[in-house]
């Protein structure tokens, strides 16, 4: 089903009553998007010290209070362990498991933090005529890890994680220009091209989402990544966490020229 021209709220709705469990890319258009982390109150200093730090792959959209599940900006009935269709939980860098609502796992010494979603520019670039192919496609956007270091704080360390979309030559500039006007969700391209440069051995097998087709006269362009806190944990191994599943997002009230 096309959502693209549904309300945030509605959306959150379908998701919060198990009907949507699917990667939400193309949904609710001109709404921004956002990642998900949920850590101990002892870790949350260090982790907010490593998104100021890392703005490009963390930008933080929302902080809430300890405790909360509900946000108070970005949506105005949002609950964070509901409103997403798959959540991670992390136990000392380890996976072990999915789940639709994570409700059972809340405790009150949790804090949440809404990061920038570079879903949330797609709908500028195909307003600017350029396309975005897994919305072309209806699958999730491709992700890769990468040797890009991101600068450490406290216990979190690890490299930059990246989503790619395939682009025309000729719309590259233009791209880079959408995107770039919009840094609390990510911003411009970290790199465009040669993915071995970044660490990336073959593009044909994505490390998180699907592959997308290429096609000739396209260049791969690759930005910085929500998904970088979850490969950040895996590195840095805090006994316990709760991310958004790669691709599913928590859909925002905020229009996304609010975040240029």
């Amino acid at each position: 089903m096309d959502y693209s021209k549904e309300l945030p709220c509605e959306v959150r709705k379908l998701i919060r009553e198990g009907n949507i469990t699917g990667q939400t890319s193309g949904m609710c258009a001109g709404y921004a998007q956002a990642n998900l982390v949920v850590l101990p109150k002892e870790l949350s200093y260090d982790f907010l010290l490593f998104a100021q730090r890392n703005p490009k792959s963390c930008p933080i959209l929302e902080v809430l209070d300890e405790g909360s599940r509900y946000t108070k900006f970005m949506a105005k009935d949002g609950n964070i362990a509901t409103d997403i269709p798959r959540y991670r939980i992390y136990e000392y860098g380890k996976m072990v498991g999915e789940y639709t609502d994570v409700t059972q796992f809340w405790r009150e010494d949790l804090v949440g933090f809404l990061i920038g979603c570079s879903f949330s520019f797609e709908s500028e670039l195909l307003e600017a005529g350029i396309p975005v192919r897994q919305i072309e496609e209806r699958c999730n956007v491709p992700m890769y890890n990468t040797n890009i270091p991101c600068a450490e704080a406290g216990i979190f360390k690890g490299n930059m994680v990246v989503s790619m979309r395939p682009i025309p030559y000729a719309d590259v500039p233009r791209a880079v220009e959408v995107t770039a006007a919009m840094p609390r969700v990510h911003g411009a391209p970290i790199h465009i091209g040669n993915p071995a440069a970044i660490g990336i051995n073959d593009l044909q097998h994505p490390d998180y989402g699907d592959m997308v087709t290429i096609r000739e006269g396209e260049a791969p362009v690759f930005w910085p990544c929500g998904v970088t806190p979850q490969a950040v944990l895996m590195a840095s191994k805090p006994a316990f966490a709760i991310t958004h599943a790669p691709g599913h997002m928590f859909i925002t009230d905020v229009k996304n020229v609010r975040l240029k």
